[in-house]
């Protein structure tokens, strides 16, 4: 809920409402002046700036009451104070590349697992029907893989040829490399955008996203080409994937912020809020998405004989648990920089 200048009715009252925000935002400013060398943590940057808005439009509410200029002066002592140490801290609050990768992406992450969690179980549910439409027909990939033509060949042939053109040596990796970052990252987008339309559109990239891969991986494991696909995908789609449900996650925070699901601020504060946790997940998803495009250039595409499959594979799995453990473990008991908001 916004806060505006209108008349106070009783004074008693909002004075027994809002004192404890007053007196919190001094708590608050004395913790600030006494840590300017620590740092500023993300919740208490967050906390002092809630605070310092709505104890300014409390003093200027006051105004109509000038008898009571003892009450008004203790106001405007802490919107002093606390409007010093909001500039303060939006000056020292910098970007440090290092700190951000190791701690402020990480723990953003974790600070929104539920949304985490959310798009991957849309994920999955694609993953399982497309597979599930792939049993009862196989005539279905031609409408799941429709953008795919390459894919909907023969399986033997198709492996064949990618065998074949990979034993012959790859050229054109680098204009590959760049076509791949244009390709993945058009879903990744749409998946963060589409936020704005509360989530639908969000729920409606992950799934047909998942349904494109559950038919696929089925499509080459049934003809006996398990350790191809999973040695082709993994290396790359690891990264790439990971990519996708997290910009997911940053479509439902945003949706979220939209809806305000248990949150009676205005639009504006839960979109001001949640600013700096989107920016954060949107430069971690580009960052996946480089890695996935260098990768699907420079390794996914070298087959047997070139590469053992189960090299890829193994490849794959390694880079799956550190990249997991990296963003479930990294930073924390840290304080989190407001250095993206």
């Amino acid at each position: 809920m916004g806060y505006t200048c209108g008349v106070i009715i009783d004074l008693e009252r909002f004075v027994r409402q809002e004192r404890p925000y007053w007196d919190e935002l001094s708590r608050l400013v004395d913790t600030f002046e006494g840590a300017r060398k620590r740092g500023v943590s993300l919740e208490q940057a967050r906390r002092l700036h809630y605070l310092y808005e709505r104890a300014s439009a409390d003093l200027a509410r006051l105004d109509t009451f000038a008898s009571n200029q003892e009450l008004r002066a203790y106001v405007e002592s802490v919107v002093a104070r606390a409007y010093a140490q909001v500039h303060d801290t939006r000056q020292r609050t910098r970007l440090h590349p290092l700190r951000w990768l190791t701690v402020t992406f990480p723990c953003t992450f974790r600070s929104h697992i539920g949304s985490f969690w959310m798009s991957l179980a849309v994920t999955i549910a694609g993953v399982l029907l497309g597979v599930f439409l792939m049993t009862v027909d196989p005539g279905a990939q031609s409408v799941m893989l429709a953008g795919f033509p390459d894919l909907q060949q023969d399986v033997a042939k198709h492996v064949q040829e990618r065998e074949a053109e990979s034993a012959q040596g790859l050229q054109g990796r680098n204009l590959m490399f760049g076509f791949y970052i244009n390709n993945n990252t058009s879903a990744a987008i749409k998946c963060m955008v589409f936020g704005v339309t509360l989530g639908l559109g969000t729920v409606w990239v992950l799934f047909t996203n998942g349904v494109i891969l559950g038919a696929v991986f089925y499509k080459f494991t049934a003809a006996g080409y398990a350790a191809y696909v999973f040695g082709w995908l993994l290396p790359h789609g690891v990264p790439e994937i990971s990519a996708i449900i997290l910009a997911g996650q940053a479509g439902f925070v945003l949706a979220r912020a939209m809806i305000g699901w248990g949150d009676h601020n205005s639009l504006s504060r839960r979109m001001r809020a949640v600013a700096g946790p989107l920016t954060t997940l949107i430069i971690g998803v580009a960052l996946l998405l480089i890695w996935a495009a260098a990768l699907e250039a420079w390794l996914s595409q070298y087959h047997e004989p070139v590469l053992k499959y189960w090299m890829k594979i193994l490849f794959g799995c390694l880079e799956f648990v550190m990249l997991y453990a990296f963003l479930a473990f990294s930073g924390r008991g840290q304080k989190v920089q407001e250095e993206l908001a």
